[in-house]
């Protein structure tokens, strides 16, 4: 690689990296995770880094790259995760509600699937449109609305179920269903 390449990948690190381990953060739930998902995807781009002909498209080709290792890692999992019937109690340190509501929405997305996962992630929290998504995952527009209403039908079920069993529960639902109606809205 040329070394103005190298120094135009290294000023696009520099310069996005925060939002794009925000992107990480929101794929994997583990803070460590989301980094060592971010700097893999970052290696593997940085190898076709001169193949990207249009640079502004870097972001999506990133995204691209970190859902594909997600799922890499996901397919590769050995299953050390047993099964219960009943989910343990989320533990959420903040002291205001905004922050207890966004760390529920991120537990509970755990219970999604990584191909639902991710079309929640770039439709809502990217607020990317259906084409850009469906482009994004190499999936139709249909698909990618079926599989989205599928995942928030998931999410509001795992929320209902979450209600009844704790109190606590009640605004980040309230939330949740607010943010849903004002991403249909738009």
């Amino acid at each position: 690689m040329a070394h103005g390449e190298v120094l135009e990948f290294e000023e696009y690190v520099r310069t996005r990296q925060d939002a794009l381990l925000r992107s990480a953060r929101r794929l994997v739930p583990d803070p460590v995770d989301a980094q060592d998902l971010l700097q893999t995807a970052l290696v593997r781009t940085y190898g076709r880094w001169e193949g990207i002909a249009d640079k502004r498209l870097a972001d999506a080709y990133l995204r691209r790259v970190m859902i594909n290792t997600r799922t890499e890692w996901w397919r590769a999992r050995k299953l050390e995760e047993v099964p219960t019937e009943q989910l343990p109690d989320a533990s959420v340190d903040d002291s205001t509600e905004q922050h207890a509501d966004r760390a529920l929405l991120m537990d509970i997305m755990k219970v999604l699937a990584p191909k639902q996962r991710s079309v929640v992630v770039l439709r809502h929290w990217e607020q990317m449109s259906t084409e850009e998504t469906a482009a994004a995952l190499g999936m139709s527009a249909g698909t990618v609305k079926s599989t989205l209403h599928r995942a928030l039908a998931r999410l509001r079920q795992e929320l209902e179920s979450r209600a009844a069993d704790e109190e606590s529960a009640g605004p980040a639902a309230r939330a949740f269903e607010r943010e849903e109606r004002e991403r249909c809205a738009a």
